[in-house]
């Protein structure tokens, strides 16, 4: 079993409310616009750490993360990409792959709009953390923490704070 993190669109921004999160879980994954990269330095002092860069993201943070990150995660097929889009409305340059090749978990970030839904469709789950940074229109702050049991995906947990002016 392990217990994941799920963050994104940090954009610079991290703090020990986020930390004492991170420090609670086995691996933290974020998908993408990280920012300056004290962020990923941080994290992966703490804990392992699987990261995408996002489209804020410059060539440093490129260097060191892919754009799509996918991975086993005990019996998860997992993929992480910044932009993904949502079921059905999938990016264009991810479309073709998911069809062909669906992973039971698709993770994106981007859109600072936290939405957790299954696509039925191509069988596999598909999450958006929204945004923990303090840049964006969001109103709430959000990551996800869940756990992964072989083929399971469960304990599903938002975390909230809110946006501070």
């Amino acid at each position: 079993m392990k217990k994941i993190l799920l963050l994104s669109d940090t954009h610079s921004y991290i703090d020990d409310a986020i930390l004492k999160h991170v420090k609670q879980a086995d691996e933290v994954w974020h998908a993408g616009d990280i920012g300056d990269l004290k962020v990923t330095d941080v994290i992966k002092a703490l804990k392992p750490l699987k990261a995408v860069y996002g489209n804020i993201d410059d060539a440093k943070a490129r260097t060191e993360f892919p754009l799509h990150n996918r991975f086993m995660c005990e019996d998860v097929d997992v993929w992480i990409t910044h932009i993904g889009g949502y079921p059905p409305k999938y990016n264009s340059k991810v479309k073709e792959e998911l069809i062909s090749n669906p992973p039971d978990l698709f993770i994106t970030g981007h859109s600072h709009i936290l939405k957790v839904m299954p696509d039925k469709k191509l069988n596999l789950l598909h999450m958006n953390p929204g945004a923990v940074g303090k840049h964006g229109f969001h109103k709430v702050r959000t990551m996800l923490r869940f756990k992964i049991e072989g083929k399971q995906i469960k304990d599903l947990k938002v975390i909230e704070f809110q946006a501070q002016p």
